[in-house]
């Protein structure tokens, strides 16, 4: 059960502010209870008999019920409140450390946005939890028994005449809290679809803008947006189908009592103190009453919340260390691919029975048609994703065998899209190792060519950056992408097409960055250009998942019926000649007119 394992989560690093803070809910409970029972003295003391010596001792108890009242409740607030807080944040870590422990797959499955919204809409469920549990029973409940003992002790007839209208409502809580369970998941769902579409809107705007997608955007978000209104509203209705019971069964309940209470006073000749008393005992058990009855509605939304909060929790990582699992030390780096096939999921293999060697600080060159697996065989290494067979090895060490962090800290990897995070340019350099000097740092830039266009920013080095350096351009990024790596300082290098989306000058620029990088290392590098790797040091060429060539650039080039020299001819095709008639050198022709 989703209430039991919270509680037993968290219940007892909590366990003194909950204990304080359920002191104070008592001490409400207690001096909301005196307040009703104190009536009966006002009325009969101060009204009916006139004792004057009575009144001062009982406004001085009335005075200090209000001010134990008030403090407790101020201290009760704040303590809940505090846990509440601390609730929220321990969960918001909890889940970025799960996320950072799960496998690329997950990520490749879930929409990041809207992983994110749900995590915003969810955390607080966690917290809602705690407070309505310690809330409702310590205070509610509590306040409840001592005012229907008030009740009970100044008059059982009339606390019988308000105990029948108990069951109806009851009856009617729990119709209503199954079918909001169903509900408030949908609104969940919903609302996270909603803000995920929005965020995904706002990343993408420039591709929104240059499609005139705004229309399409606007009425597919307005329809997911009229769902989760629509779920809203049922909530709604369903959330407040209590209130009007409620209140008619109190309307009834209260009615009765005072019935009941003038007949006695006037044919009975009965004080009245008595009646007072429990009628203030009865309206103020009207509030805790309401509450405890919603109680099961309130709940349930908030279990919802936290069932799918404890649903990412509990996402098994899908590549954790073997038992036992060893620390890469390398030595030379030489990689060695092995009988390697790799599918996603159950489809068709992406790559089958591939082996083939990077010699160990020298350059090898993965070329192919897009689809040929090249992006995915890259991605092996640092085990992104583990192979369905075969070995891949470091210094004949097989990855499968050690630590993931230990294989990672061995690696530099400049990817297609660079990603650059929230903070300063100083700070997405030293990501890649947090114990670099400022003299890295700067170091690694100038070999990267960006120390330059970085010192030229407002605040050079610590300026911030907009979303994903939104301020660059692309081939700035992808340079600072290049020096995150060199600060890195790794024996192997992974370039994922690193040039691919730049224009010719940002190229010629992240080229001459990337010979830097490349130098005494291992290097696997794909190219979406084939006069980019030319120099490479050996060249794999794949199709459909399978190597069919392998040499040097001059030994495949020499191949004319390979795959790799039509690659080439077809990267070569010569720009188209102008028509005649057209562009420059063309005859001039005079009117003749």
């Amino acid at each position: 059960m989703v209430i039991r394992r919270i509680i037993r989560e968290n219940g007892r690093d909590y366990l003194r502010t909950y204990i304080f803070a359920a002191v104070c809910l008592m001490l409400v409970a207690a001096s909301t209870a005196f307040m009703a029972w104190i009536m009966e003295s006002v009325i009969n003391e101060a009204f009916a008999k006139k004792n004057a010596e009575v009144v001062w001792l009982i406004c001085a108890s009335v005075l200090a019920a209000f001010v134990i009242r008030g403090a407790a409740s101020y201290g009760q607030a704040v303590a809940l409140a505090q846990v509440g807080n601390n609730l929220v944040a321990r969960y918001q870590q909890r889940l970025i450390d799960h996320l950072m422990s799960l496998g690329v797959s997950y990520f490749g499955e879930a929409r990041s946005a809207q992983v994110a919204a749900q995590i915003s809409q969810n955390v607080a469920g966690i917290r809602d939890v705690m407070n309505l549990t310690i809330t409702s029973f310590a205070r509610d409940l509590l306040t409840l028994i001592a005012l229907i003992v008030v009740m009970v002790t100044k008059d059982p007839v009339l606390s019988l005449i308000v105990f029948i209208g108990a069951p109806p409502i009851l009856i009617a809580l729990r119709y209503i809290s199954k079918r909001l369970r169903s509900a408030t998941r949908e609104s969940i769902d919903l609302n996270s679809r909603v803000l995920g579409a929005m965020q995904e809107t706002v990343q993408g705007i420039t591709i929104v803008k240059a499609f005139t997608m705004e229309e399409q955007i606007s009425a597919r978000t307005s329809t997911l947006i009229g769902a989760a209104e629509d779920r809203s509203n049922r909530i709604a209705r369903l959330t407040e189908r209590t209130s009007p019971l409620t209140e008619i069964v109190a309307g009834l309940a209260i009615s009765g009592v005072i019935a009941y209470a003038a007949f006695r006073s006037i044919y009975g000749d009965v004080l009245p103190g008595a009646f007072f008393a429990f009628i203030t005992a009865l309206l103020l058990a009207y509030d805790p009453a309401r509450r405890l009855a919603r109680l099961q509605v309130n709940l349930e939304r908030a279990v919802v919340n936290a069932r799918m909060i404890y649903e990412i929790l509990d996402e098994e990582p899908t590549q954790g260390d073997r038992p036992g699992a060893g620390v890469l030390v390398v030595d030379r780096a030489g990689i060695e691919f092995r009988g390697v096939s790799f599918e996603y999921g159950h489809g068709v293999p992406v790559l089958d029975d591939v082996s083939f060697t990077a010699e160990a600080g020298k350059t090898t060159a993965i070329v192919g048609p897009s689809g040929a697996g090249k992006s995915t065989l890259i991605s092996l290494v640092p085990r992104f994703y583990d192979p369905a067979s075969g070995q891949l090895l470091i210094d004949g060490v097989d990855i499968a065998t050690v630590t993931k962090k230990s294989l990672r800290q061995q690696i530099a990897y400049v990817s297609q899209q660079p990603w650059l995070f929230e903070g300063t340019i100083r700070d997405n350099l030293r990501y890649a190792r947090p114990s670099a000097t400022d003299a890295e740092i700067e170091e690694a830039a100038r070999l990267a060519n960006a120390h330059e266009f970085i010192l030229a920013q407002p605040l050079g080095y610590d300026t911030p950056l907009g979303e994903n350096g939104a301020n660059l351009s692309g081939g700035q990024r992808q340079r600072i992408s290049i020096a995150r790596a060199l600060v890195r300082d790794a024996p192997i290098l992974l370039l994922d097409e690193a040039t691919s989306a730049l224009d010719n000058e940002s190229e010629a620029a992240v080229q001459k960055a990337l010979e830097s990088a490349m130098r005494n290392r291992t290097v696997l590098v794909i190219a979406h250009r084939l006069s980019t790797i030319a120099r490479a040091d050996k060249i794999v060429v794949m199709q459909a998942g399978r190597v069919v060539q392998a040499g040097s650039h001059a030994d495949l080039t020499a191949s004319r019926d390979g795959l790799y020299a039509r690659l080439q001819a077809i990267s070569e095709v010569p720009a188209p000649q102008p028509k005649s008639g057209e562009g420059p050198g063309a005859d001039v022709k005079g009117d003749k007119s």
